[in-house]
């Protein structure tokens, strides 16, 4: 999937709200990250705990340019859940985390600004 990030573009065209609620966008806590030695751009494996509904998922993440492994452990964030699994190299993504970004490419993470329970939906 191909997402443009000019902040100049217009927006995606319209959809319902029932499509919108389709998109399970929840918070997770992150309990352990790692370089991704294998992927082709600066990339993390994410270990995030989305509560008892959802449980501990892995996903990739090209955040290696602004993040660090360490500095991720504790840290909340959003990620859709929702979307099939997508293999990605060795590894099999199991949720997309969420991001913008900056204006030199790198993407930052999505996250609240309070802690809220893992597994909260977005809403």
């Amino acid at each position: 999937m191909h997402v443009d990030q000019n902040a100049s573009t217009p927006p995606a065209d319209t959809i319902g709200f029932d499509d919108f609620l389709k998109v399970d966008i929840r918070v997770g806590t992150v309990v352990q990250a790692e370089p991704f030695e294998k992927a082709r751009k600066p990339s993390l494996v994410l270990h995030i705990d989305f509560g008892p509904g959802v449980g501990v998922k892995k996903t990739s993440a090209q955040i290696a340019s602004l993040y660090s492994a360490g500095d991720l452990v504790g840290r909340q964030l959003a990620a859709v859940v929702n979307f099939p699994p997508r293999q990605i190299g060795p590894l099999m993504s199991e949720v997309l985390t969420l991001g913008f970004a900056d204006a030199q490419g790198r993407v930052t993470l999505f996250s609240p600004d309070r802690p809220v329970p893992d597994g909260a939906r977005l809403l």
